[in-house]
C-alpha cells in the first residue's frame, strides 16, 4: 500500500465498498423512517398504565415496542456506518447525533414497560399466557425480568433514568471524535527512507517493521499526540466511569463490576477467577518476552518491539482476493453450508474493506434483525488482516444464524459470547495454516503469530480488565481519577504482566487514553474469557467433527433464548469452572515450549 497517501471515500472502487444502500436505498428514506417514530412511539405509550389490564394489552404493547426497536435499530446502523465511512463528513454526524437524540427520546417514552410488568407477579404472567398463548413466546423475557426486579425502579425513575442516557453517551462521543476526527500523529521516515503519516490504520504495519528506529518513532509520535491530549481523555474516561457508578447505584447494585456482569447474570466471581488464573500464568508471559529478546538479538526488549514478527523474512502479503479462497479452506472443518452462506454474503456487500480518509479506525461486525450483516475493515494487506476479516466473518455469521432462527425477541446474543464465534473462526484459520505448512520456519511463525494473539487476547485484555476494575473501585471510594493516577496505575500494571525482561518506556503510561473500550465498562474480559472458550469449542470440533459442529451451530442460532452461560453449554463448555482458561493457558505453555526450543536450537533445513 502507497503509505504517502490515503485515498478519499469517493476514490475507493465500489466493489470494495459495503452496500449500505441495502438498508436505505437513499438517504431520504432514512428521512422517511425517521419520521414515523413519533407515531410508533405513540403507538407503545398508549398502553402506558394498562399493562395489568390483560393479556392483549400486554401482547400488543410489546409487539409495537419490537416494531419501534427494529425501525430505530435501522436508523442507527446506517447513520451510524455513514458516519464511520469519513468522520469528517457533516451531513451524516447531523444524522447520527439526531438518531442518537431520538433513540433517548423513544427510551424515555417507553421507560414505562419494564416497571410496570415488574408489578405483576408470576402467577398473573401464567394466567396470561393461558389467556392469550402468543405471549408464551415471551417466557424467557419475564424470567429474566422476575429475576431482575429488584433493580426496576419505578415508573418515574425509570424514565428520568432513560432520559439521562443521551448525558451517559457524551463522554464517548467526545472521545470518539478526538480518536477517529481530530487527532494527528505526525509524519515519520519508514524503512525506505519515504517521510509517511503515522495513523491509526498504518500504525500496525509500522509496527511490523523490520527497522527497530521506524517502530520506535513510530512509537512516539503515536504516544505523544496521546500525552499532549491526556488531560482532556483523562476527564472523559473519568466522566464514563462516575457514569458507570452513578447507574449501578441507582439500580441498588454494590459495584458497577456487579451491575454490568448481571445483564449477562454472571457473578463477579466469573472476572475475579479469570484475573486470578492468569496472575498464576504470568511467569510464562515473562518467559516469552525472554524468547522474544532471543530471537530478536536485542540487549533489551522495549514496548515498541511487541508487535514485530520474529521471523520477518517470513512476512506474508496476503491480497484481499487471496484472503477469501485461504479463508474457504480454514473454515472447511465447519461445513460445506457455513461457507456458502459467507460467500453469498461477500458477494451482496457485507464488507468495507480499505481505509480512506476519515474513516474510523479498526474493524467490526454490525447487522439488524432486518438487515443483513456488515464488516468495516481497513484491510492493508497483511497476514494480520486475514484474521481479522476471519473474527468479523466469526460475529457476522453469528449474527447470521440468531437471526435466522431466532424471532426478535431473542435475536440479540449476549456481548459474552459475542468474542466466541469469531476466534473460533481465527483458530481454525490458524490450525488449517500451521497443518499445511511444509518449511520449519515457516510453522515457527504462524506459531508466533498465534502466541501474539493469545498475548493480546488474554494476556493484554485480562491487563485492561484488571485496569478497569482497579480504576472503577477507586471511583467507588470516592477517590479522584486524575491523568497522573491513571498513568501511574497502568504503568504498575504493565510492569507487573510483562515482568522484569521488558523495558517500560515512559510514553506506554499513556496507553489507557487510546484504548474505545474503557467507554463500554467491564467489556474486555469477555475477549479473554471469549478466547479461552473458542479453544475448547476448536478442539472439539477438530478431534470430533460433525458432531461438535453440530452442537455449534446450535450455540450460533440460539441468540440470547437462554442466559449466555447456559447457551455456551449448547457447545459444551462451561465458563463456571476456571477450567477453560486453564487450558488455554496450558495451549499457550505448549507453544512457548517449542519457541523455547526454537531460540535455543534454531530450525535445520
Amino acid at each position: 500500500m502507497d503509505y504517502k497517501n490515503i485515498k478519499a471515500r469517493d476514490e475507493i472502487d465500489p466493489k470494495y465498498k459495503w452496500s449500505i444502500e441495502n438498508i436505505y436505498r437513499e438517504d431520504a428514506g432514512w428521512e422517511e423512517d425517521f419520521a414515523r417514530i413519533p407515531d410508533l412511539i405513540d403507538r407503545v405509550t398508549q398502553y402506558q398504565g394498562k399493562l395489568g389490564d390483560g393479556a392483549e394489552c400486554v401482547y400488543s404493547c410489546l409487539q409495537y415496542s419490537e416494531k419501534l426497536e427494529r425501525v430505530l435499530e435501522q436508523l442507527y446502523m446506517f447513520a451510524r456506518m455513514r458516519r464511520d465511512e469519513d468522520n469528517a463528513n457533516g451531513n451524516y454526524q447531523n444524522m447520527f447525533a439526531r438518531i442518537e437524540a431520538l433513540c433517548v427520546k423513544a427510551g424515555s417514552a417507553t421507560s414505562f414497560i419494564l416497571p410496570e410488568l415488574s408489578l405483576l407477579d408470576e402467577n398473573h404472567v401464567d394466567s396470561f399466557i393461558r389467556e392469550k398463548s402468543d405471549l408464551a413466546l415471551y417466557r424467557h423475557f419475564f424470567k429474566e425480568l422476575f429475576r431482575q426486579k429488584e433493580h426496576i425502579l419505578s415508573p418515574r425513575e425509570e424514565k428520568l433514568l432513560a432520559m439521562t442516557a443521551d448525558l451517559s453517551m457524551s463522554t464517548r462521543n467526545i472521545f470518539t471524535m478526538l480518536n477517529n476526527a481530530d487527532i494527528k500523529f505526525g509524519l515519520v521516515e519508514d524503512e525506505n527512507g519515504e517521510i509517511v503519516e503515522v495513523t491509526k490504520g498504518r500504525y500496525g504495519s509500522l509496527m511490523e517493521s523490520p527497522d527497530r528506529r521506524v517502530r520506535k518513532d513510530a512509537f512516539s509520535a503515536l504516544y505523544d499526540s496521546y500525552g499532549k491530549l491526556v488531560n482532556t481523555i483523562g476527564a472523559t474516561l473519568y466522566g464514563s466511569i462516575k457514569s458507570d457508578v452513578f447507574y449501578a447505584r441507582a439500580r441498588n447494585y454494590p459495584s458497577a463490576l456487579a451491575a454490568a456482569l448481571d445483564r449477562d447474570n454472571i457473578n463477579t466471581r466469573v472476572y475475579d477467577s479469570l484475573i486470578g488464573s492468569v496472575h498464576e500464568k504470568l511467569p510464562l508471559l515473562h518467559r516469552y518476552m525472554a524468547v522474544r529478546r532471543k530471537m530478536m538479538k536485542v540487549d533489551a526488549i522495549h514496548m515498541y518491539d511487541l508487535y514485530n514478527p520474529l521471523l520477518p523474512e517470513l512476512r506474508m502479503e496476503v491480497p484481499y482476493e487471496k484472503a477469501g479462497e485461504m479463508l474457504k479452506s480454514g473454515l472447511a472443518p465447519l461445513g460445506e453450508q457455513y461457507w456458502l452462506e459467507i460467500e453469498k454474503g461477500l458477494a451482496s456487500g457485507w464488507v468495507d474493506v480499505y481505509e480512506n480518509r476519515g474513516k474510523t479506525s479498526g474493524a467490526y461486525s454490525w447487522g439488524a434483525y432486518d438487515a443483513q450483516p456488515y464488516i468495516l475493515m481497513n484491510y492493508d494487506n497483511k497476514l494480520n488482516d486475514l484474521f481479522t476479516l476471519a473474527h468479523e466473518l466469526g460475529h457476522s455469521m453469528h449474527t447470521f444464524y440468531s437471526n435466522r432462527n431466532q424471532p426478535y425477541a431473542y435475536s440479540k446474543y449476549s456481548i459474552f459470547l459475542a468474542e466466541i464465534a469469531s476466534t473460533v473462526n481465527e483458530l481454525l484459520l490458524n490450525n488449517y495454516l500451521l497443518e499445511n505448512s511444509a518449511e520449519p520456519q515457516e510453522q515457527m511463525y504462524l506459531i508466533n503469530y498465534y502466541m501474539e494473539q493469545f498475548r493480546g487476547t488474554v494476556f493484554r485484555q485480562t491487563m485492561f480488565a484488571e485496569f478497569e476494575k482497579i480504576i472503577h473501585e477507586k471511583a467507588e471510594q470516592g477517590e479522584a481519577l486524575t491523568p497522573q493516577s491513571l498513568n501511574h496505575i497502568y504503568l504498575d500494571l504493565n510492569r507487573l504482566y510483562y515482568g522484569p525482561r521488558i523495558v517500560l518506556d515512559e510514553e506506554i503510561a499513556w496507553e489507557w487514553a487510546r484504548i474505545p473500550h474503557f467507554y463500554s465498562g467491564f467489556y474486555v474480559y469477555k475477549y479473554a474469557t471469549g478466547f479461552s472458550a473458542a479453544t475448547a469449542i476448536k478442539e472439539r470440533i477438530v478431534k470430533e467433527g460433525a458432531p461438535a459442529v453440530e452442537q455449534y451451530l446450535e450455540f450460533l442460532g440460539a441468540g440470547g433464548s437462554d442466559y449466555p452461560l447456559e447457551t455456551l453449554k449448547k457447545a459444551g463448555i462451561d465458563l463456571t469452572t476456571p477450567a477453560p482458561v486453564n487450558t488455554a493457558l496450558d495451549f499457550f505453555e505448549k507453544l512457548l515450549q517449542k519457541m523455547e526450543e526454537y531460540s535455543s536450537y534454531g530450525v535445520k533445513n
